[in-house]
C-alpha cells in the first residue's frame, strides 16, 4: 500500500493556536497536539524526553502494521532523541479490541513492549484465544491481564483513539503523525526518517 501524506487541518473545536504556530501553513492546534503526544494512557517508546514525537495509530490485525514493527524498532534504536507514542486503534473488529485491551493492561507491569511485539509478530489473527496464548507463552499473568483489560485507563485510551482518528480524518492503520503532518500506509525506514526530519524542521528543533 503506498504511503499517502497530508497536513492535519486545524479544527474549530480546539482552542486558538499559539502565536509561534501562526507562521506555519497548516499548524496543528495545541490542544490536539497535547491529546496526541501527552496522553498519560498511551505507551511511549524511545526517549521519553526526546525533542520530537512520532505518533503511530495501529491495529494488531493490520498486515501493514505488522510489517512496520522491525522498522519502528530500528528507527527508535537509531534516533536517541526520538519519542514514539503508540495509539492502539482497534478498527478491525472485536479481536482487535481484545488484543488492544490485553496489551494496554500490561502497561502498569512494564511488559507492554513484550506483548505488543508478540501480537504484531504472530501470523494468526489476533482474537481472544491467540492473544491469551501469546500471554501464556510470555509467562505473563493471564488473570491479572483479564482484570486490567477493564481498567478505566484502557477504556479511555481506546475511546480517545477512535475520537482522535475520526476528528483528524485518519484513513486507517497504520497512520503516523509528526509535526503538522500525517502519513497513512506502510512506509520504508527512509520514509519514516524523512517524516521525523520534517517534523523537527516544522517544530524548530
Amino acid at each position: 500500500m503506498p504511503t499517502r501524506r497530508f497536513l492535519l487541518a486545524s479544527a474549530g473545536a480546539f482552542a486558538a493556536m499559539p502565536a509561534f504556530a501562526q507562521d506555519r501553513p497548516n499548524p496543528m492546534p495545541d490542544e490536539l497536539r497535547q491529546a496526541l503526544e501527552r496522553d498519560p494512557t498511551a505507551p511511549v517508546l524511545g526517549n521519553p524526553d526526546g525533542n520530537i514525537t512520532l505518533t503511530e495509530f495501529f491495529d494488531y490485525n493490520c498486515p501493514h502494521c505488522k510489517t512496520m514493527l522491525p522498522l519502528m524498532s530500528e528507527l527508535v534504536r537509531s534516533d536517541p532523541q526520538l519519542r514514539v507514542v503508540l495509539r492502539e486503534w482497534p478498527v478491525f473488529g472485536p479481536g482487535s479490541e481484545f488484543a488492544a485491551r490485553a496489551s494496554l493492561a500490561t502497561l502498569p507491569t512494564g511488559n507492554y513492549w513484550r506483548l505488543h511485539a508478540a501480537l504484531l509478530g504472530m501470523r494468526a489473527r489476533a482474537e481472544e484465544a491467540t492473544v491469551m496464548r501469546a500471554v501464556r507463552d510470555l509467562g505473563l499473568d493471564e488473570a491479572a491481564i483479564r482484570t486490567g483489560m477493564q481498567a478505566d485507563t484502557v477504556e479511555r485510551h481506546i475511546t480517545y483513539s477512535h475520537l482522535l482518528g475520526d476528528h483528524m480524518g485518519l484513513m486507517g492503520t497504520p497512520s503516523f503523525i509528526c509535526g503538522d503532518e500525517a502519513a497513512f500506509g506502510a512506509m520504508t525506514l527512509e520514509e519514516l526518517r524523512a517524516l521525523v526530519q520534517r517534523g523537527r524542521r516544522t517544530m524548530g528543533v
